[in-house]
């Protein structure tokens, strides 16, 4: 019979055939999906980011003609930019600034006054405030007011004038002579007033209100004080709350300290004027620290007070060079350090301090610049040029975001100097923004450095040993004990880092010490001790479970470290040891700081390298180290000059991911520091790190805003510092499995 070869089940190959490609094709979508949402992760960062380092524009929304241009004393507008108005000595008239009723009047609403109007001045923006000077020595203030209504579900804005203080002129300037210049400033209580008369006195006023029980009016009492100055003032500011009073004679503006009618005083005189130049002009930024001098040869500086050797002073910090001649005037915004200067030849400047950036420059109008006004919300601006009005459109979201303000140092009001600083918010409207993402970054390296310092050694060591020297009874035992501490929750290690350990070693510092040096000298120790006992004890135990040995030892050290704190603390530091490390050694401590972060995220950290490291000095083939051994080496000598190489790549991809898993930690630095972004490596301070500062701030930030922006630009920097840590890892990597792939 002829035999015929068994048929092959074809059935059986086509399912294996049909999973492979199923496998393959599964674990290749798999890795692109995970390509792809990273890509999309970036871009939606990118794409959440990129507004804030968009440009400024500046753009005409309309203009029309008004008939009294040469009484106007003043131009503004509501929040909403719809309506605008303007202020004459007889009356304020209201008109259409947005739509197709463009520059039809609302209403004209007259003003009578008792006196003849000699001077006007009006208040810091964000007060709203505008007041009329008379010939007898008095002044009327005067509120431009829009009561919002909703007729029918649509709203409705009704124009006013309000008198917040009364239409009857209040007394200011005792003798009675007329007022040629004034400024003013109020509070709950009171109205600061300085009044330049027509016969050159100078004086600062303090109205101060009082309620009459009998009637409830108020009744306002008048302090005078009399301030003297070598020249004709040329222009007079007041701080809106009435503390520092601004008198611009010739080239020298003179500083007074106003906050004690009793005590008024001199404080400084600013020799402003840069050389063959002559100050034109002077105006406070939102909040009234800092001080803007504009002179005739284009320069606008910024001035304001800082801790010097004699005191608080006015500093010049930055300026701003124009080359433009023919400045008139600088306007600032509402509440931000933006501030706009205008010319006589139709030209508008967009400048920010804090960035120290032109963010803008164009010509808006044909003639000179006579009257500016920006909207609450600084997104629309009224110019006056000649008989003509014109209503820009402002495109300014973030003008605090420039690259030098968040990654260079930066001076800040009030500050001795340039630093990074790190403070979003306040409770002031006034604000000043400090972005710099110095602080934080620093923050998250630090304390990456310091869970790595506490970690690498732990782990690696114990992965080693686990690997090449346990048992393997034991170490099936060991590696899954200490992987399933990765499952540990952040949280609960962050908890207790702030609530227990922080504390203990605040407590017992010199045990932390001690415990550091008598450790590693007890354990060389025991390894001596070991080497001595004879051979017939060492074979009692089985080989791979020395380690055993050393658990008593380690609890036995570390009682002995905390029992001797307290007598260590009295003998070496007067019962103290806080209070020598800040008065003695001039080193501040805070309770939650960099060691209590580095133990804490420590611990989180080593189960990632002991696993990773643990496979990969495991998975050298038995047959290199036997062949070592073979040929007379020793285990050390085979495990340092065979084992450790192979494993390379693995042991250097274990400490990568532990420091990415370092710099992306959240929870533990969220709850074991300060949250404090400072920039000082001392151990016993504590930082902000990006992760943290985003779980923190993300939740109250306005979105949209340039504080909500900024985080997003934070969580990009973190997304790139770990891609960097990885990708350098996997060169690394590449690079030793090339070089040791022979062994």
């Amino acid at each position: 019979m002829t035999s015929h070869p068994p048929k092959s089940n074809l059935n059986t190959d086509r399912s294996r055939l049909i999973k492979d490609k199923l496998a393959k094709y599964s674990i290749s979508a798999g890795g692109t999906l995970v390509l792809v949402a990273l890509l999309l992760i970036f871009f939606y960062l990118l794409y959440v980011v990129q507004p804030i380092f968009e440009s400024a524009q500046v753009s005409v929304r309309n203009s029309f003609v008004t008939n009294n241009a040469a009484s106007i004393r003043a131009v503004g507008m509501e929040e909403q930019s719809e309506i605008g108005y303007t202020l004459a000595n007889d009356k304020v008239d209201f008109y259409h600034i947005k739509g197709e009723k463009t520059g039809q009047s609302i209403a004209s609403i007259a003003l009578t006054f008792e006196n003849q109007v000699t001077a006007f001045a009006k208040s810091a923006p964000h007060q709203g405030l505008y007041a009329y000077g008379f010939d007898n020595g008095g002044i009327v203030f005067v509120e431009p007011s829009f009561a919002v209504s909703f007729p029918d579900n649509k709203r409705h804005i009704t124009p006013e004038v309000k008198f917040p203080y009364g239409q009857t002129s209040m007394q200011v300037v005792e003798s009675g002579d007329a007022i040629k210049q004034f400024a003013f400033g109020n509070d709950e209580e009171s109205i600061f007033v300085l009044a330049l008369s027509q016969n050159g006195e100078l004086s600062f006023n303090q109205l101060l209100g009082e309620e009459n029980f009998m009637t409830e009016e108020i009744e306002w009492t008048l302090e005078s004080h009399q301030l003297k100055v070598e020249n004709t003032p040329d222009e007079v500011m007041l701080s809106p709350d009435g503390t520092r009073a601004f008198v611009r004679a010739a080239n020298k503006v003179y500083v007074f300290d106003t906050r004690d009618i009793e005590e008024v005083s001199l404080i400084q005189v600013l020799a402003a004027n840069q050389e063959n130049a002559n100050l034109v002009s002077m105006q406070l930024l939102a909040g009234a620290n800092s001080l803007m001098l504009v002179n005739d040869n284009g320069e606008i500086s910024q001035w304001f007070e800082v801790n010097t050797d004699n005191g608080r002073e006015f500093t010049k910090v930055r300026a701003f060079e124009t080359k433009d001649t023919t400045l008139s005037a600088l306007y600032s915004e509402f509440y931000r350090r933006t501030f706009f200067s205008v010319n006589s030849n139709g030209e508008l400047g967009l400048y920010y301090t804090t960035s120290e950036a032109e963010l803008w420059r164009g010509q808006v109008v044909d003639g000179a610049i006579s009257m500016f006004a920006i909207s609450p919300r600084s997104n629309a601006a009224m110019v006056l040029s000649s008989d003509k009005i014109t209503v820009l459109e402002i495109e300014n979201e973030h003008p605090e975001v420039t690259w030098s303000a968040l990654w260079q140092e930066v001076w800040y009001e009030g500050y001795p100097g340039p630093d990074y600083i790190w403070q979003s918010t306040s409770a002031s409207d006034d604000f000043e923004s400090k972005l710099s993402l110095i602080p934080i970054s620093f923050g998250t390296i630090k304390a990456a450095l310091y869970a790595m310092l506490f970690a690498v050694p732990i782990a690696l060591s114990a992965a080693i040993y686990t690997a090449y020297f346990m048992s393997p009874e034991l170490r099936r035992i060991i590696k899954p004990t200490v992987e399933i501490m990765e499952a540990l929750p952040t949280v609960i290690l962050g908890f207790l880092a702030g609530l227990w350990l922080a504390p203990m070693i605040e407590s017992h510092l010199p045990a932390i010490v001690l415990l550091l040096i008598l450790l590693p000298i007890s354990i060389l120790l025991v390894a001596f001790i070991w080497q001595a006992i004879p051979q017939s004890i060492r074979h009692r135990i089985p080989d791979g479970s020395h380690s055993i040995i050393l658990m008593p030892v380690v609890i036995l050290v570390g009682y002995f470290s905390f029992a001797m704190s307290p007598l260590l603390e009295l003998w070496m530091f007067d019962g103290d040891v806080r209070r020598y490390i800040t008065n003695d050694l001039g080193i501040t401590f805070d309770q939650r700081n960099s060691l209590v972060v580095g133990i804490a995220m420590g611990f989180a950290v080593i189960p990632t390298i002991f696993s990773i490291a643990e496979d990969a000095v495991f998975s050298v083939p038995k047959h290199l180290s036997n062949g070592s051994l073979a040929l007379g080496a020793t285990q050390w000598q085979t495990l340092v000059r065979v084992v450790l190489l192979t494993a390379s790549p693995g042991i250097f991809s274990a400490v990568m991911m532990g420091m990415g898993r370092a710099v992306g930690e959240t929870m533990i630095v969220l709850m074991a520091t300060g949250n404090t972004p400072i920039m000082d490596w001392s151990i016993f301070q504590g930082m902000r790190t990006l992760a943290a500062n985003i779980a923190v701030e993300m939740p109250e930030s306005e979105v949209g805003s340039t504080h909500y922006r900024i985080l997003f630009l934070a969580a990009f920097v973190l997304f790139v510092f770990t891609f960097m840590f990885n990708t350098i890892a996997e060169f690394v990597r590449q690079r030793l499995r090339e070089k040791y792939s022979s062994l």
